[in-house]
C-alpha cells in the first residue's frame, strides 16, 4: 500500500509514507554529503503540485526548497537545525491540499 497522502525519498532509496515529524528529523539527520545528499517529500500522484526538499550544503547546513504550484509559492532558505526543519515542514506540508482529505474545519453545533 503507497502512501495515503505523501511520501518522503532519499538519495540512498530510503523511502517513508506519510512520514511524522520524527521521521522526517531522522531521514534529515541521515544526509551526508557523499551519497545521500537529499531527501524529497511529495505526494504520492503522477503529476504532484508541491514538492519539498532538503539537501545538504558543501559549506555545511541544508537547502531547504518548498513549491507549490497550484498557490504559486517557490522558496529557497537555508538552516542548520534539524529539528526546525523538520517541523516547520510538518507545519508546511499539513497546509497543503490532499483530495480526499478530511478538511480541518469545525462547524457550528
Amino acid at each position: 500500500m503507497g502512501a495515503q497522502y505523501y511520501g518522503a525519498d532519499s538519495e540512498n532509496g530510503d523511502r517513508i509514507d506519510d512520514p511524522s515529524e520524527d521521521a522526517l528529523f531522522m531521514m534529515i539527520g541521515d544526509l551526508n554529503d557523499s551519497d545521500n545528499t537529499f531527501v524529497v517529500v511529495q505526494p504520492d500522484e503522477d503529476d504532484p503540485a508541491w514538492f519539498v526538499s532538503v539537501a545538504v550544503l558543501d559549506e555545511g547546513g541544508y537547502e531547504i526548497v518548498r513549491r507549490d504550484t497550484a498557490r504559486g509559492e517557490h522558496d529557497v532558505t537555508t538552516a542548520t537545525g534539524i529539528d526546525d526543519i523538520a517541523r516547520d515542514l510538518t507545519v508546511w506540508m499539513a497546509a497543503r491540499d490532499f483530495p480526499g482529505r478530511p478538511t480541518g474545519q469545525v462547524g457550528e453545533f
